[in-house]
């Protein structure tokens, strides 16, 4: 089934040098850009991530540090990419928990401020695991028919994910065919930051997901806790989760 988009829709996938959201980079980056109208675009990009690669990244993608050694750094293609990606909502395979933390990592890194609070996120393997409850190849095999060739490669996936989404439409009549929609069911939480530390409970207050504070209201406790605030602002935090954590600060100091 077509999909019904209000925005372009960036379907992606990256390859990285380890799944530590905070330390590692992306070593390549694979995205079709779907436009409402239907016109389709493809880029594949490897980049040098300026760090070695955990040799058991390498053992699943097959990139070494001898493929990337002379790609450009993220930041040198950043602003590229926040121009290709400004405006579009976006799906992947686990990008809700991994590839869309770790991509807002690599743009505060490059200084470039690329806001994705206002944009949608399909989560594919989301959807899959509460219809279906199966890994990538599996899903493509069942709701495409089809043997993934090239699994682990950004651009095989990436094409892949694009596919058992249109499939996953087609199947399950109670999946309305709406980014906004499949972006709600497609989360766990109903995250603040990318990475989860910080949610919205049924009250729609900004709490903390974790530790000690765990559903608290964090300007709660930044009022009565102000060094929790510098103990996650000097540990290993997403950048992003720290940015935000920044501003609920930086509102609560100017009510």
């Amino acid at each position: 089934m077509r999909l019904a988009l209000k925005n372009p829709l960036i379907i992606f996938d990256l390859e990285t040098t380890g799944l530590n959201i905070s330390r590692d980079r992306i070593v390549e980056l694979s995205y079709l850009k779907i436009f409402p109208d239907e016109r389709q675009e493809t880029k594949n990009i490897r980049i040098n991530p300026t760090i070695p690669i955990d040799p058991k990244a390498t053992a699943i993608h097959g990139i070494t540090d001898e493929d990337v050694k002379d790609c450009p750094t993220f930041k040198e293609i950043a602003q590229t990419l926040a121009n290709q990606f400004a405006g579009c909502d976006f799906a992947g395979y686990n990008s809700n928990k991994f590839d869309l933390p770790l991509l807002a990592e690599e743009f505060l890194r490059a200084g470039v401020d690329f806001d994705l609070k206002k944009r949608k996120f399909i989560d594919v393997q989301v959807i899959f695991h509460k219809m279906e409850q199966r890994t990538l190849s599996a899903a493509y095999k069942f709701f495409c028919d089809k043997e993934l060739v090239g699994a682990h490669g950004a651009e095989a996936d990436t094409l892949a994910t694009y596919e058992i989404l249109q499939a996953q439409i087609d199947r399950y009549p109670e999946l309305t065919n709406d980014v906004d929609k499949l972006s709600e069911f497609s989360a766990h939480t109903r995250n603040v930051d990318l990475a989860g530390r910080i949610i919205l409970d049924e009250r729609e207050r900004e709490v903390f997901s974790f530790g000690k504070y765990k559903n608290i209201p964090v300007e709660e406790v930044l009022a009565k806790d102000p060094s929790y605030y510098a103990w996650i602002m000097e540990n290993d935090f997403p950048l992003y989760t720290k940015k935000i954590l920044t501003q609920i600060k930086l509102r609560g100091m100017n009510k």
